[in-house]
Order: C-alpha cells, then sequence, then structure tokens
C-alpha cells in the first residue's frame, strides 16, 4: 500500500539535505531519499590513522548567515572552525615561482605576477562598454581587464573552483555576481566600491572577504548532523526507479523504488531531484526526452585528488596560506595544492603536514588515465620542483571522481530556462543540485533556502485549493 508524504526529496548531498530541513523547520512533512548507505554526496570525510582526508569539498567560504543558522540548527555550531589568519594567502605560480596573490593596492603594485603594462591595462577598466552577447569568461576578461590578468588570475581561479576553462564557461551562468557588477554598475571596480554596501543589505559577503570555514572532524559533519536532525525522515540505500504523475490532472507524483531490499510506493504531493544532472536526466526522459538530452550534456569533468602526508622536516618553505593555484599557461600537471593542516586542525598527526593536490579537470581530462601509484608519483615530482618538499611521503590516498563539477559552459541560460519550462509544465516537481544556482556548498545552501520557499508556497496554495 502506498504512503503519502507532502514532500519527497531524491538525494542526500548538501542541497537535498538543507532544503529537506528548511522544509521540515517550516512545518512540511518531508521524507529524503538517499541510494548511498553513507550521507553527504560527494561531501565526504575519511579519519585514518590521524589523518583527515576531505574526499570531495575541502572547506567552504561563508558567504552568507544561513550556514551559521543551519549549523546551530542542526547543534554543531560549536564544531564549526574558520581558517586561521594566513588563510587570506594564496600563491599562483608563474615562470616556475609561487608569487603571492596581492591584498592590497600597494602589493598590487609591487607584485611580480603581471607586468607593469599588465597592470597598466587595469586602468581601462572603468572606461569599457559593456558586451551585447552572451561571453565566455575569457572573453569577458580580456575585454574588461586584459589578457594577462586573465592567464595569472582568472584561468587559476577558475581551474581551482570549477576544475575548467575559462574559454568555455559563460560568466553570465558561472559568475553571475561578476557580470552582474557590469550591469549594474557598469564595471567592475566601480561594482565593487558601490556594491559593498549592497552586500551588507542582504546579509552577504563578496568571496574575497568571506571567512573560510570547515568543521573540526570534517566536513561530512554538516551533512551527517542535518541527517540525524531529520531522522527518521531519511532513508539512505533507498534507490528510486520510477517516477510518475499522480492522476490524471496532473496533480502529484508517485515515486517508486526499493528500501534495503524493500520495495516501496510513496504518493507526494511534491518531489524534489537533488541529484547530479546525468541522474535526474534519467527520472526526465519518460516525461521530456528533451530535456533528458540536455541534462546528459552538462558537462562533468573527470578530476583527481591527491592527499599526501610528509614529514614537516621534508617541507623546505614555510606553509604561510590557504596554497596554490597553477594557469595553463605553466603546462604543469597538478591543478593547485592546498596546504590542508596549514588551514584547519586535526588534519594531520603531529610533527606531520597534509598537503591535498588536485589533477585533471576540464585541462587535463586524459591524466585520469593513469593509475593511482602514477598519479601519486606526479604529484611527489611536481610539489618536488615547486615547493622543495623531498623525501617520500608517509601517507598517500587517491580520491577519484569519473564526474566532478557541472560545468556551466556558454548556452548554459538555455539550459537553465529548460529546467524552469518543466517544473511550470509539471506542478511540484522541482530540481535542486549545484547544476544550478551555483557550485559551492554556500552557494548549494542559498539555493536550498530559496527552492524551500518556492516548495512552501507551492503546498500551501494546494493545501488551500484541496
Amino acid at each position: 500500500m502506498a504512503t503519502h508524504h507532502s514532500v519527497v526529496v531524491v538525494g542526500g548531498g548538501i542541497s537535498g539535505l538543507a532544503v529537506a530541513w528548511w522544509l521540515w523547520k517550516a512545518g512540511v512533512e518531508v521524507l529524503l531519499l538517499e541510494r548511498d548507505p553513507e550521507i553527504g554526496g560527494t561531501m565526504k570525510t575519511i579519519v585514518d590513522d590521524g589523518w583527515l582526508i576531505e574526499a570531495g569539498a575541502n572547506s567552504a567560504l561563508e558567504t552568507t548567515p544561513l550556514v551559521r543558522t543551519l549549523a546551530t540548527d542542526v547543534g554543531i555550531v560549536d564544531q564549526l572552525v574558520y581558517g586561521n589568519e594566513l588563510a587570506n594567502n594564496r600563491y599562483v605560480l608563474r615562470d616556475g615561482k609561487l608569487h603571492p596573490l596581492p591584498l592590497s593596492p600597494a602589493a598590487f603594485v609591487r607584485s611580480k605576477l603581471w607586468s607593469a603594462r599588465g597592470k597598466l591595462r587595469l586602468l581601462k577598466e572603468p572606461f569599457v562598454g559593456e558586451s551585447e552577447k552572451e561571453e565566455s569568461v575569457a572573453e569577458f576578461v580580456v575585454r574588461r581587464l586584459g589578457s594577462e590578468f586573465l592567464d595569472y588570475a582568472i584561468n587559476p581561479f577558475v581551474a581551482g573552483v570549477y576544475a575548467g576553462n575559462p574559454e568555455d564557461l559563460s560568466v553570465q551562468a558561472a559568475f553571475p555576481r561578476l557580470y552582474a557588477l557590469e550591469q549594474n554598475y557598469g564595471g567592475l571596480i566601480k561594482g565593487q566600491i558601490l556594491g559593498a554596501r549592497d552586500r551588507r543589505k542582504r546579509a552577504e559577503k563578496a568571496k574575497d572577504r568571506a571567512r573560510l570555514f570547515a568543521f573540526k572532524d570534517g566536513m561530512q559533519t554538516l551533512p551527517r548532523a542535518v541527517a540525524k536532525a531529520l531522522n527518521p525522515r531519511v532513508w539512505t540505500v533507498a534507490d528510486v526507479q520510477k517516477i510518475d504523475r499522480g492522476d490524471r490532472e496532473g496533480k502529484g507524483y508517485v515515486i517508486e523504488g526499493s528500501h534495503q531490499g524493500s520495495n516501496f510506493e510513496i504518493v507526494a504531493d511534491s518531489v524534489i531531484l537533488a541529484i547530479p544532472a546525468y541522474r535526474a536526466a534519467d527520472h526526465v526522459e519518460p516525461l521530456d526526452p528533451s530535456l533528458a538530452s540536455t541534462l546528459r550534456s552538462i558537462y562533468y569533468p573527470p578530476v583527481a585528488e591527491v592527499f599526501l602526508g610528509f614529514r614537516e622536516s621534508d617541507i623546505k618553505r614555510r606553509l604561510d596560506g590557504f596554497g596554490f593555484l597553477v594557469p595553463a599557461k605553466e603546462h604543469r600537471q597538478i591543478l593547485g595544492t592546498i596546504w590542508s593542516s596549514s588551514l584547519f586542525p586535526n588534519r594531520a598527526p603531529s610533527g606531520h603536514v597534509a598537503l591535498t593536490s588536485f589533477l585533471g579537470g576540464s585541462r587535463q581530462p586524459e591524466v585520469l588515465q593513469n593509475s593511482d601509484q602514477a598519479l601519486v608519483e606526479t604529484v611527489r615530482r611536481e610539489l618536488h620542483n615547486l615547493m622543495q618538499v623531498d623525501g617520500s611521503p608517509v601517507y598517500a590516498r587517491v580520491t577519484r571522481w569519473d564526474k566532478a563539477i557541472p560545468q556551466y559552459r556558454l548556452g548554459y541560460l538555455g539550459v537553465l530556462d529548460q529546467l524552469q519550462a518543466f517544473e511550470d509544465r509539471s506542478p511540484g516537481w522541482f530540481f535542486s543540485g549545484n547544476y544550478r544556482g551555483g557550485i559551492s556548498v554556500s552557494d548549494c545552501i542559498i539555493s536550498s533556502d530559496a527552492l524551500a520557499r518556492r516548495v512552501i508556497a507551492f503546498v500551501d496554495r494546494s493545501q488551500r485549493e484541496s
């Protein structure tokens, strides 16, 4: 016999968990279904013999007060930890040397990351007009700031955030706040100054000023705590096999699947798909083959994370920052490295350091054809050359994602329009996840809060009409 729930959330990553929590907090009856035994999606923490490895998001920026609100709600606010004061120091590789990103106008003038000509090019930015077409991130940056700024600031940044190429990504879709500075204020420099006032009104922080956070025992602390607070409204090992419309009038949905070996049938007024786009496509296919094809076309490049532990005595340079990023112009084999144990406590045993490096992405997807041993050796060699790391690692772990981060490529606004059109035709059906609204942890929490408000309005309207 079918059971009934107001809302069923499919997917137990941070997007699904957060929206389920906001709904439950508002008094909406909700059930979350996660097919894996472990909650959290890609937000996984591994603890092994004194090493803490983040097999997913290593940290996040607290760009919204909703992060602290959620942590407080589920009883883990005291476990929040912030990156030490050195976390603001970030390095970029140029000509084989690590250069700090300047944190002040005076430091920018002194920086060797850009030539005098590249720095002077920025003076033109306030006088650059707006584009009349959708631009890639690369086109936008070159037009406003020049090619050198693209090569040694934006290119490595995009690789670090998206594991992507700025030539591929849509600036409107991938970096809407950056694009909005031009649209709302006529330029980036003017927008940075005037936009600060508007962000204060929204209680938001610019990403270059937001505090870096994690949790004492790892990032998976957050999804685990949300799931515990929602218990028993979270089912793990719950595989959704079919989603059908509920009745001839198109109201409600029937979700069929299995939970820990037993079949279930659930009738819901609303369903939220909080799973990756390529998995959401399977459920959309019977209802809209065109949208299913679009969802499958969203590119998720492969990425490998290589976590290495060394003795402190093997590190010949001071780890005085977040880590470093590698521009494509440098032709190296890694995208960048996070100095994990320098940012947060409990990441490495006493007398040791933890370094987390990334390979592959849109820049070099073929790298993941190599064995784990080859990837470890590649990273060890690069760290020796770039950071003067001597000796062999005393600990190594490789994590692979065949499909890592969705790429908001040129034309992505059309993808978002298709999603919205499907929701408009399918009352009570909603899409959630990092392929919509931003890929960061904070973006997912912000998007989930906004989605919860839409779902609550739908549920209230449905109850009034019934």
